[in-house]
């Protein structure tokens, strides 16, 4: 296997190259003009700073007089005398500091040879053997209050914090500060999964999964409901969903003090790379320092950019509302928008979601279409290509809104769904040399250190990340085994199972179809799939005409399954199992040559034969 040194880099964070030099001298100028057409083209690889001295006589008093070159431990720095004086070292500081200093590279030569090595082509073995992190200056003995800070309470803070504990470190801490909504929604600890996002998501997805079953199947199975429909509590809902959560929110706390974790209620923001400043809720500030930091803040939901915008609500407050919604606009195709009218439907409220282009961008066309005409024929109204231009009360605290192609209605509740972005605005991050994208907030790591060696980053806030619970968790284990346990094992970030809990459930792991066929082309891959009707479904008259749906893709040479995608009942559950047998390269051979569990909508994935290719027809048999 042959890759670039840049390829190879991609191990490690941005290395901070330092050039000193004086101002006319040619060599120092040519050093610049290449290292920093390297950083221009490698941006998250090499960082360059300039120390430019304005005459080669304050250069000299630098290096020499002032004894810079005799501080380095390489021996050929201390006879160097010419321009430049090229360095890396641990941060990118705008001051030289020889305690800094990782190697000495050289001078204009040995920089040019430098750049040609980092450019050219590296034999690597297949096995790393791990990780290389940059070196972030910890020390057991240091004198900072904490060996860690964790900054955000979600799931991946709280493992990252405990784990840290377990693997040796001494003094960790949590800081954990709520910003309301704005809609004033506030929670307790345990971050978006816990309180506005998963939990009370599933948990108002299986109300309306009872409902239904009441009223499409009882009938069916010879149970007697009477003549009326299941009568649904929102407000009984919500105080049980809410009790439950607030429970959670106590165990937290509680696991935190029996694994010496400190809990600090606290809004940090930084005030140097080894510094917090730190407000309570009664506004009072102060500071705390750590020889590590881990930014594990999340996201919070994308707000509604239009006139009146303020009049919506998000995830943020749909799970904690005092009374029901109503009849509501769901704005926006994402996941979290889909599963929202998917319960309310479910549980009887008139529901129509705003489509700006298409239903879940990410996932399997296929697959989202069907979820899509699933949701239509179970009571989901869908506006298409359409955005909200204008919201506005009328009749009180109704909502009337105007839409992009002048049509208008009016609902009770407009919930708001088209992202979310990295909680990082305040965070301070600009005084530790961190940069957050523009666009979404998030920061850029490398196994997820930052551009700051001791400040790192996990879960939703971390750029190119998986926003889903498990990963920020099991990212947080892996990141406090590395830092203080000795392990080299990266997080793996591949082959990650994930289900939408709308009306028909869809779990997928690996690639979808218009993704395989990008990245290994048409000719290259089979695609197998099987269309079914769940054996709870069938003597259900109101069900008769819905059907899951299976698919798997497949790499021709090598016959490894490239991705499972599943519609049907509990997809969650069926989809784990085969996200492990993922990771170990499952073959679709094997998957052939699995029994399968009879009767179940699983076995649907290990009896599969018929390719699309093929043109045959995918509907499933009986036995």
């Amino acid at each position: 296997l042959f890759i670039t040194e840049t390829t190879s880099n991609l191990m490690t964070a941005p290395l901070n190259l330092h050039i000193a030099g004086w101002a006319t001298c040619g060599f120092y100028k040519r050093g610049v003009s290449v290292l920093s057409s390297l950083s221009i083209l490698f941006p998250t690889r090499i960082k360059v700073v300039e120390h430019e001295y304005a005459s080669r006589e304050e250069y000299r008093s630098w290096l020499i007089e002032k004894g810079f070159r005799d501080e380095v431990q390489d021996s050929r720095a201390h006879s160097h005398t010419s321009s430049p004086f090229v360095w890396t070292a641990k941060r990118a500081t705008a001051k030289p500091l020889s305690k800094d200093v990782i190697d000495f590279v050289g001078g204009c030569d040995d920089t040019m040879e430098f750049c040609r090595k980092f450019c050219e082509p590296k034999a690597v073995e297949e096995d790393v053997g791990g990780v290389t992190m940059v070196d972030d200056g910890y020390s057991p003995d240091h004198e900072f209050d904490y060996d860690l800070v964790v900054i955000g309470g979600g799931s991946g803070g709280l493992a990252a914090s405990k784990e840290a504990v377990k693997q040796g470190a001494t003094k960790v801490a949590v800081l954990d500060f709520v910003k309301p909504s704005p809609k004033g929604s506030t929670w307790g600890l345990g971050g978006t999964c816990v309180n506005v996002g998963c939990i009370p998501k599933k948990m108002m997805h299986n109300a309306a999964i009872i409902k239904e079953t009441i009223e499409a199947d009882s009938a069916a199975f010879g149970l007697s409901t009477g003549e009326s429909k299941a009568t649904h509590s929102w407000e009984n809902m919500r105080t049980n969903v809410q009790n439950h959560i607030k429970g959670l929110n106590f165990k937290y706390r509680v696991n935190l003090r029996e694994n010496s974790v400190t809990y600090l209620n606290k809004l940090g923001t930084f005030k140097d790379q080894h510094t917090l400043t730190v407000v309570d809720k009664k506004g009072r500030a102060s500071e705390i320092t750590a020889a590590r930091f881990l930014v594990a803040v999340g996201g919070r939901p994308t707000t509604l950019d239009c006139e009146g915008g303020e009049l919506a609500i998000s995830s943020d407050d749909i799970f904690s509302l005092e009374k029901s919604p109503g009849k509501t606009l769901c704005v926006g195709a994402s996941y979290i928008s889909l599963e929202c009218a998917g319960f309310l439907a479910g549980l009887g409220y008139d529901t129509t979601v705003a489509v700006r282009s298409i239903l879940l961008r990410g996932f399997d066309r296929e697959c989202a279409d069907k979820i899509g005409s699933y949701m239509e024929d179970h009571g989901v109204k869908f506006k298409n290509e359409v955005v909200p231009k204008k919201l506005e009360k009328v009749d009180g605290e109704r909502i009337k809104v105007t839409f992009s192609d002048s049509s208008e209605d009016i609902y009770d509740t407009v919930l708001v769904a088209i992202g979310r972005s990295a909680d990082t605005e305040k965070l301070g991050l600009e005084n530790v040399g961190v940069k957050a994208s523009p666009r979404n907030g998030k920061i850029a790591t490398v196994h997820e250190q930052t551009e700051c060696p001791n400040i790192y980053a996990i879960g939703d806030v971390m750029e190119n990340c998986p926003e889903l619970t498990p990963v920020a968790i099991q990212a947080g284990l892996s990141l406090s085994r590395r830092l203080f346990g000795g392990s080299k094992e990266p997080m793996d970030y591949k082959n990650i199972c994930t289900t939408v809990f709308t009306p028909i459930e869809y779990g997928t792991v690996g690639y979808a179809e218009e993704e395989a066929v990008e990245k290994f082309g048409k000719d290259n891959i089979e695609i197998y799939h099987k269309s079914f009707i769940p054996l709870e479904w069938s003597i259900s008259e109101s069900r008769s005409h819905s059907e899951g749906f299976s698919k798997v893709i497949v790499d021709k040479s090598s016959d490894k399954v490239l991705g499972i995608h599943f519609l049907g009942p509990n997809a969650g559950e069926v989809m784990q199992g085969f996200g492990a047998a993922m990771k170990k390269g499952l073959t679709f051979k094997d998957l052939e040559d699995t029994v399968g569990i009879h009767p179940t909508i699983a076995e649907e994935i290990v009896t599969m034969a018929v390719t699309k290719s093929s043109g045959e027809d995918a509907a499933a048999g009986g036995c």
